[in-house]
């Protein structure tokens, strides 16, 4: 049964239905989209704009500040690269320098091999007693003078004071040189008096060859003078006198009291210091030292012929530098042996004066001299 209310009318105690508000809904804005809420709080919290000038100073002082932390990350960078590099440089060097080491001592090993096999190796002499000692040396003795039979002082002279000049005047030269060089002198002035009276400038001139001559001039000028005026103008024959002289020591003294006086003793010069140690008679370097260990050895009567013996070898064989020992004929009692030339061919290319076919020192040699004279100086060559 339908109901008598007109349409659009509502049953008493029926909720009406709301009605559209267009009012409301025309007046409230709308919320731009994307802008919410939380947006809205983060647009309040911002600070104002800044002005423009600042923005560009703060700009500057950024960029500023990265370039200076830009350059000093480059310099430490540079700084540690350059290390790098020089501790490279060095490691490379280090390893050149080792390099080069090793093949320098890989070059001298084989030369060093090849040597120690060609030289002949001295076999070690057992210790030895005095006695056997002062037996071996008087052997030698022996040796040396069936060797040299001929052996002399190898300077000229006819009398004790032409030997005391010709001595004086070999310091630091050769006999040879005094050799040629005394008969002028000798001819100027053949006495002490004639000596000490020359005039110094002249006496220079004529022992020029021998060397030192401004101090030889001044010795034998003062020794000459000294035989004038205490001896008479006489050479002394004792030691003690002869030492007393200037210039003369007791090497010149011995050589003088030997030779021209007859009264022994030993003559230790360069050569006969040089092989007594050789030899193992002394081991001392100084010579009175060496004259009085090699005095102890040898009887005194030996002591002139010993020290002329001894002499003789140290100038033919016994050389300082490159001895003879292939060609020596006592090399088998001769400690020493191995230092020089074993080789008998090339050792005997070593042999000086008669021994080596060459003439000898003395102008004048004694009778019964092997070898040939010495030649006598030659002229100076005149000027043109």
């Amino acid at each position: 049964m339908t109901s008598g209310r007109a349409p659009g009318t509502h049953e008493p105690g029926a909720s009406r239905p709301a009605a559209q508000d267009t009012t409301s809904q025309t007046s409230v804005k709308k919320t731009p989209v994307g802008r919410t809420s939380a947006g809205k709080k983060a647009a309040v919290n911002e600070p104002p704009e800044q002005p423009a000038a600042a923005t560009k100073a703060a700009a500057k002082k950024a960029v500023t500040k990265k370039t200076t932390a830009q350059k000093a990350t480059a310099k430490k960078a540079a700084t540690k690269k350059a290390a790098a590099t020089k501790t490279a440089a060095k490691k490379t060097a280090a390893k050149k320098t080792t390099a080069a080491k090793k093949t320098a001592a890989e070059k001298t090993v084989p030369k060093a091999t090849a040597k120690k096999a060609t030289v002949k190796k001295t076999p070690a002499r057992k210790p030895e007693s005095r006695v056997a000692m002062v037996r071996r040396a008087r052997r030698i003795n022996r040796e040396l003078a069936e060797l040299y039979p001929y052996a002399h002082p190898e300077l000229d002279f006819t009398n004790p004071f032409e030997l005391l000049v010709a001595t004086v005047l070999s310091a630091q030269t050769t006999d040879l040189r005094v050799n040629q060089t005394t008969p002028r002198l000798f001819a100027a002035c053949p006495t002490p008096e004639d000596m000490a009276a020359m005039d110094p400038e002249r006496l220079e001139e004529l022992i020029r060859p021998t060397g030192f001559f401004r101090a030889k001039t001044k010795s034998l000028i003062g020794l000459s003078a000294a035989l004038r005026d205490r001896f008479g103008g006489e050479v002394p024959g004792r030691l003690e006198d002869l030492v007393t002289l200037p210039g003369v020591g007791r090497k010149t003294a011995n050589v003088v009291l030997g030779n021209a006086f007859g009264v022994p003793g030993i003559t230790v010069d360069t050569h006969f210091g040089r092989l007594a140690r050789r030899f193992g008679w002394t081991t001392a370097e100084d010579a009175e030292k060496v004259e009085a260990d090699v005095a102890e050895i040898f009887p005194k009567s030996e002591w002139t012929m010993l020290s002329h013996r001894v002499v003789f070898h140290g100038r033919r064989v016994c050389h300082s530098r490159k001895p003879a020992c292939g060609a020596c004929p006592i090399a088998p009692l001769c400690p020493a042996y191995g230092e020089g030339e074993t080789d008998p061919e090339k050792a005997k290319k070593l042999l000086k004066y008669e021994l080596g076919g060459q003439p000898g020192q003395r102008l004048k040699p004694p009778a019964g001299y092997p070898g040939k004279p010495a030649p006598p100086m030659a002229p100076p060559v005149a000027a043109s």
